[in-house]
């Protein structure tokens, strides 16, 4: 960003505003800088870091036992056709609607629950 760009102005400006006059880099920068959420680490910042193994060993050794390593899948991928609003039915009761399918089925054929 050139030095003539006050932080001042760029507070006003939209990203392609800022783009167009300083460049893309002082864009982003500028939008980094505007972020709350975010700040730039500091030299103490860093000497206050530990490694994830010194903090929660636990999820560690967790994720070291199993990465890479994939369960194996207990259901099949199927495609199946369905009327529109038994489909639309399912789908209105929100996420996990395919699992409350699989055991309505389920209950409907073997009459048990998933």
């Amino acid at each position: 960003m050139s030095n003539s760009a006050r932080k001042d102005d760029l507070t006003t400006m939209t990203f392609d505003e800022i783009a167009a006059k300083y460049g893309e880099e002082a864009a982003i920068n500028a939008g980094i800088a505007a972020d709350p959420d975010t700040w730039e680490l500091t030299e103490e910042d860093f000497a206050q870091m530990r490694p994830a193994s010194e903090v929660h060993p636990e999820f560690v050794e967790r994720w070291r036992r199993t990465r890479g390593k994939q369960k194996a899948p207990t259901k099949e991928h199927i495609s199946i056709r369905l009327d529109a609003d038994l489909a639309a039915h399912f789908r209105a009761s929100g996420p996990g609607w395919q699992t409350r399918l699989n055991d309505a089925l389920r209950r409907a054929v073997f009459g048990e629950a998933g």
